[in-house]
């Protein structure tokens, strides 16, 4: 990892609360509920609304991000499952995109908001 917490891509949700795994002790988290991008999808490999939004609107470049992106959004969507585009802008915010496609990622996003409140 890389230890600095600056671009998000590794983030995890901590007991549902997105967190960068760099930046977390593994004994901190110890009791805690931990989530992984590859913990999202069922055990049957559909997808969670995140996933099949980035997935529908081919919302990365290089991809580094995505991970990062994804888990924000969806611990994002657990506590505003309706946001403005603003307010998830806000949300996810901490994510740092190389390629910095941010207008179609958050397209992506607000599209998984909306795959989410119909799920």
């Amino acid at each position: 990892g890389c230890d600095p917490s600056e671009c998000g891509a590794c983030t995890v949700l901590i007991d549902d609360v997105p967190h960068y795994s760099c930046s977390i002790l593994r004994h901190a988290v110890r009791g805690r509920k931990v989530q992984t991008i590859e913990g999202l999808a069922t055990p049957d490999g559909k997808l969670n609304p995140v996933q099949q939004a980035v997935y529908d609107g081919q919302g990365f470049q290089c991809a580094f991000c995505m991970t990062g992106f994804i888990m924000a959004t969806t611990g994002f969507l657990k506590t505003n499952p309706n946001p403005t585009r603003a307010e998830l802008a806000h949300g996810i915010s901490g994510n740092l995109c190389r390629c910095a496609d941010y207008n179609k990622i958050l397209d992506c996003m607000m599209n998984a908001a909306e795959l989410a409140r119909r799920a």
